[in-house]
């Protein structure tokens, strides 16, 4: 099939000039800790990777964490299907209630790195500082969905 002048090929079910978003945000009750996010949206899926830093490990380099896939369950939809591709103890939970989650808000396949490390924050990592950066997470990834699938070039 030809492709006109004035239009552009999906490739891989893709814009050709989609590119990964790469952001990094802090945590307003943990000062020195940001989470980096590298988030590539796709027709019908997402692949979203993340890491932390804070200002003790900010000369060592990233772990691998756990890597997980979720997709919607189509007889049940509030109860998406995931399973651990790579796991690692420390971030399994994590990654893998994003992965759910993200799934069940976006109703797409779900891709989910995540070796977020939250020992370095100010109370070494409580539930309440997990809870915190589940949250800002969520906010950031729904909120870039719901503006890629706004953008003129996905209509």
């Amino acid at each position: 099939m030809a492709v006109g002048a004035g239009s552009t090929a999906l490739t891989n079910g893709t814009h050709p000039s989609t590119t990964p978003i790469e952001l990094a945000i802090g945590l307003p009750h943990m000062p020195g800790t940001k989470i980096h996010i590298h988030l590539t949206i796709l027709t019908t899926s997402l692949m979203l990777f993340l890491t932390s830093t804070s200002l003790e490990s900010a000369q060592g380099g990233a772990t691998m964490g756990s890597f997980v896939y979720a997709m919607p369950d189509r007889y049940n939809p509030s109860q998406p299907l995931s399973t651990p591709l790579y796991s690692v103890p420390s971030s399994l939970d994590l990654t893998t209630r994003l992965a759910k989650l993200l799934t069940r808000r976006t109703k797409k396949l779900c891709y989910v790195g995540g070796s977020i490390n939250l020992t370095g924050a100010a109370g070494g990592g409580t539930v309440e500082e997990e809870v915190e950066a589940f949250r800002a997470i969520v906010q950031v990834v729904t909120a870039e969905v719901a503006k890629a699938s706004h953008h003129p070039e996905n209509e």
